[in-house]
């Protein structure tokens, strides 16, 4: 009996150091404000979440951090890809987690939020969701 509570104790313990050390973390952006298929009106609000990595101003490159990128019409981009600046890629380098004016013309639409470095280098699809939204 005393082994399998010594045993129970150490499954426990570890289990917390894994959970504590972010191995039982996932990693990935979310839509916080915005689900796939809402229909919205222009302008809208846009609220990005990151969970397993922090978001912090563009600049330097730190392990675990980086920030928000929103792709209009668009697809993730491959790891390391630098995100464009331009109407369609919009960068949110001061740290940015909401944005109130997003002005899309009426019709069906995709976003993609990218998680990118301080360098605007992109983590890849596992940083990325993209939803299709209806513009009235």
């Amino acid at each position: 009996m005393l082994k399998s509570i010594t045993k129970l104790i150490a499954v426990f313990a570890l289990s917390c150091f894994i959970f504590a050390c972010g191995g039982g973390e996932d990693k990935g952006v979310y839509f916080v404000n915005i689900n796939d298929g809402d229909t919205l009106t222009s302008p809208f609000k846009v609220e990005m979440g990151v969970t397993g990595m922090e978001v912090e101003p563009a600049g330097a490159v730190n392990e675990g951090k980086g920030h928000h990128h929103l792709i209009i019409d668009g697809s993730w981009l491959e790891v390391g890809e630098v995100v464009p600046a331009d109407e369609k890629n919009i960068h949110y380098g001061g740290g940015q987690t909401i944005t109130d004016d997003i002005t899309l013309e009426p019709g069906t639409h995709t976003l993609t939020l990218q998680f990118a470095d301080g360098f605007h280098a992109s983590y890849g699809e596992e940083m990325s969701k993209t939803i299709t939204v209806t513009v009235e």
